[in-house]
Formats: C-alpha cells, sequence, structure tokens
C-alpha cells in the first residue's frame, strides 16, 4: 500500500476511535447525571401558608428510604427580614403533613431550616435552625455571625442534601450560596457556608409557603437530582465533549502537519531529481552539439589544411582550399556562439531568444539577394524558458531560414514572433517557388523538414508547414508552463 493511502488510513482508524470514546463517554455520562424533576418557572409566593403541590406525583420518600436525593432552588427575597417579621419556605409534605422546609423560618437571625429535629437559633425557636453562610452579617450581631439574613432583592442560590435513615430522622446537608463551578462537589464545599442537622425529609410532595410581613418571596429554578454535580454549572470549554473534540482536533492537526511535512519533503525530492535528470540532458545535449557542430567542422579544417600544404604547387587549388577554410571557420565561430548563448544562465527568457533569432537572421541574410523582414515585438511577456525548449525552437526557427536561404529563391522572407499568456507561435514566411512537404521531409539532403518536426514533438509542440508555388510559410507552435510551474518543475 502507498505512504499516502496507508497515512489517510491511521487517520481514518483515529477518528473512528475518538468518535467511538466519544459516545462511550456520552452513555457513561447519561447514566450517572439523573434528574428526578424539575420546574424552573419563577413563582412569587405572598402570605400564603402552602401553595398547591407541585410535584405531581413524580417523587417521593417515606420512612423506608435509604438512599440519598439532592434539592436545588433559587430564591428572591421580596420581604426583609431585617425589617418585617415573616417565614417563608421550600416545604416537603408526606400526604399533606409538613415536614422539612428550607428558608426563613418565624423566629430565626437569618437564612434557616424549621420543621428540624434539632436547634440552634438565638430566640431558642424549637425545630428551626440557622444556615450558614459564605457573605455573614457584620459583627454587632454578636452570636449571629455566621449568619446571612435574607434581603429584599438579593437573589440567593439554595441547595440541600437529604441521606435518609429508615425508621429514624434523616441526615440534612444545607449549602447556601454553593460554589457550583467545574469541579466543585459537596465533598470540597467551604465550612462556613455548609449546614448539618437532622429531620424528617419524607415527602410525596412539595409546596411554597410564605406568612407575615412583607412582599412574599419568589421561587425559581427548583429541580431534585440524584447527584450534587447535576447542579454544577460547567462551561462548554470544560466539558467531556469539548476536551475530546479539542483532543480529536490537536489529533488531527498533528497528523495533517505530519503529512504536509512529508508531502513537501517528498515534492523537494521529486524537484532535485528533476533538476539533476534536465542537467543531465543539457549536459549531454551540449556534448552532443560540441561533437556534431564543432567536431566536424574542425576536422574539416584539419583535411583543408593538409590539402592545402599538400597542393602548394597550384595557386587555383591554394586559393579554394582557403576559401573553404574561412568558411568552416566561419561556421564553427557561429555553432560555438550557438552553444554559448543556449548555456548562458541570462539567456533564459522569451525576450532574450527573440532577439538572438533576430540577430541570426539579420546575419543570414545579410549580402545575399533575400531580403528579411522581421515582426518581432519589444514588449513580450516576461516569460522563462527551460534551456532545452529554448534552443529547439531555435534550432527548427533556424532550418526554416536555412531552408529559404538555400531553396527557395525568395525576394523576402518575413520573420514573426507571438506570445499569449502560455503559447508560443513563430512564423517563418517566404514568396520563393515552395516545394511539396511530403515528398520534402523524406529528403533528409534537403531541408532537414523530419528534423524540425521531431524538435517540435520533442517541446511538445505543433508544426505546420503550407508551401504553394507562390511561397511557403512555417508555423511552430509550443504551449509553455507558467512561470510558477516551471520554478516548481
Amino acid at each position: 500500500m502507498p505512504c499516502e493511502e496507508r497515512l489517510q488510513s491511521s487517520r481514518c482508524t483515529c477518528a473512528r476511535h475518538c468518535i467511538l470514546l466519544w459516545l462511550a463517554f456520552a452513555v457513561v455520562q447519561s447514566a450517572c447525571a439523573v434528574i428526578l424533576w424539575s420546574d424552573p418557572d419563577a413563582r412569587a409566593i405572598h402570605k400564603t401558608p402552602a401553595s398547591i403541590n407541585l410535584l405531581g406525583g413524580a417523587v417521593h420518600r417515606d420512612d423506608t428510604a435509604n438512599d440519598a436525593i439532592y434539592f436545588k432552588f433559587e430564591v428572591d427575597p421580596l420581604s426583609d427580614v431585617a425589617s418585617e417579621r415573616y417565614s417563608a419556605g421550600f416545604h416537603l409534605f408526606e400526604t399533606d403533613v409538613p415536614h422539612l422546609a428550607i428558608g426563613n423560618a418565624w423566629e430565626a437571625w437569618g437564612y434557616s431550616a424549621y420543621n428540624t429535629s434539632e436547634t440552634n437559633t438565638l430566640a431558642g425557636a424549637t425545630g428551626e435552625f440557622d444556615l450558614k453562610s459564605s457573605k455573614p452579617e457584620a459583627e454587632g450581631l454578636g452570636s449571629f455571625k455566621p449568619y446571612e439574613l435574607p434581603r429584599h432583592n438579593e437573589k440567593r442560590t439554595i441547595i440541600f442534601k437529604v441521606q435518609y435513615v429508615p425508621a429514624a430522622d434523616d441526615l440534612v446537608t444545607v449549602w447556601l450560596s454553593p460554589r457550583l463551578s467545574h469541579g466543585d462537589t459537596d465533598e470540597n464545599q467551604p465550612d462556613n457556608l455548609t449546614t448539618r442537622f437532622t429531620a424528617n425529609a419524607a415527602f410525596n410532595q412539595i409546596k411554597l409557603s410564605h406568612e407575615g410581613g412583607g412582599n412574599g418571596w419568589i421561587f425559581s429554578n427548583m429541580s431534585i437530582a440524584t447527584s450534587f454535580s447535576d447542579f454544577v454549572v460547567v462551561r462548554f470549554w470544560q466539558t467531556w465533549w469539548f476536551m475530546v473534540g479539542c483532543a480529536s482536533a490537536l489529533l488531527g492537526t498533528v497528523g495533517a502537519s505530519v503529512r504536509l511535512v512529508e508531502k513537501r519533503k517528498y515534492q523537494r525530492r521529486l524537484r532535485l531529481a528533476e533538476q539533476e535528470r534536465a542537467l543531465e540532458r543539457e549536459r549531454a545535449r551540449i556534448a552532443q552539439d560540441l561533437h556534431d557542430d564543432l567536431g566536424s567542422s574542425l576536422t574539416r579544417i584539419a583535411l583543408l589544411s593538409d590539402l592545402l600544404h599538400a597542393e602548394n604547387q597550384s595557386p587555383q587549388q591554394v586559393q579554394a582550399h582557403a576559401e573553404k577554410i574561412s568558411q568552416t571557420a566561419a561556421q564553427t565561430v557561429q555553432a560555438l556562439e550557438e552553444i554559448v548563448w543556449a548555456v548562458r544562465p541570462g539567456s533564459d527568457s522569451l525576450q532574450s531568444l527573440v532577439e538572438y533569432i533576430a540577430h541570426f537572421s539579420n546575419e543570414l541574410f545579410e549580402g545575399n539577394g533575400t531580403r528579411c523582414r522581421l515582426n518581432l515585438p519589444h514588449d513580450l511577456p516576461a516569460m522563462p524558458l527551460p534551456p532545452e525548449m529554448r534552443h529547439n525552437i531555435f534550432l527548427v526557427v533556424k532550418e526554416a531560414l536555412t531552408n529559404v536561404l538555400k531553396h527557395s529563391g525568395a525576394r523576402e522572407v518575413h520573420v514573426h514572433a507571438k506570445a499569449t499568456a502560455n503559447v508560443l507561435e513563430f512564423i517563418v514566411q517566404d514568396d520563393g517557388n515552395g516545394f511539396a512537404p511530403n515528398r520534402a521531409a523524406s529528403d533528409t539532403k534537403r531541408n532537414g523538414l523530419a528534423n524540425m518536426r521531431r524538435r517540435a514533438e520533442t517541446m511538445g509542440g505543433k508544426l505546420t508547414v503550407d508551401s504553394t508555388p507562390k511561397g511557403t510559410t512555417v508555423t511552430l507552435q509550443v504551449t509553455v508552463l507558467p512561470a510558477s510551474n516551471l520554478k516548481k518543475t
């Protein structure tokens, strides 16, 4: 299996494992969290000894119960115990018989419980028990320092736990304004807001009550649950699913980063390998050009020089051999100039190619009867060309111009260059006597048309030859990759 497919398979497996882990956490979380009853509505109670039953039979506990449940409610006192005497409470009833109530007792001097089995109020009222607070009253209240008075429009949250004891008083723990942030439990609540006592907390009804002075109390967000954690406020970034999601995202990011780094390394190795192959091809081409052009020319010069020495007694032969040596030397210089231009780093642009074609055309037709007209624009796009493509384009144009000079008998030849976003077009057009392209393609001694077609195919281009008795048009079209792609390859 390819490396990329293995990496993709590994990522898919990791994603499946994360999803299964997520679902497992959801099942565990659902199994642990049970809300037995809830009533989020705000209910205003004023001068009502006992309101209607709110439970509707949803939950009940009798004297045989032995489990633990948790109650929660919020209160917003409209009465002020500092100036008005009253009682108010979240009240447990068992078939209309009042049992434990949490709120504000008649004789208490702070948030308190009543109908308890113990007493701890300053007035000593039987069955009333004041609740500790994290916001106690001022020093002047003496022994009531740990307690907090209910005050007008100061909302408080109260949670209490009942541990049922069969056939005995139940154990009650009350937290006034408990800490309900992520990680808080009933066991790590501060001592200064935790109150413990015993009471009869059997119930099958819940009623709200208010008696005496003042404008009453507002109760809201009431609920019964099996765990203190059901009341803890967990921000979304503290939830298990968010943490699992972050872990999954981190794993995915690491996997994607590794894959990206490996992909870039692989692409870099490919580019280096391609550059090495291109360099080898260029070296091979230069070696071939040196051997074919310079080697054969120098060999011919050497042979002509030997003939010149051998026939030094014949002035006419000496003159003929000297002219041939001069021509061959000129051709050698031109071939060397072409090779140097092809390999020079500053020549790897379309503008350099066009300028060199213009230079070659002017030199080729200088001093003979054929007039060369150039239509080579100076505002060509800054388009880089690979050395091999640049050299092949020049050789195709060179071959076409040489054919015009040697075989066409033309009075004029036109050289055109056009460039669009990624297409180059070179046209050599003459008014000579023309030829039959099919027959000329097989006649390698005449104009090398087969070599021109081969070079065009090597570049992925297209060579078109249109010849009539009134002239010949040779068109070369080549597609060039954008500059960004050329840099990558």
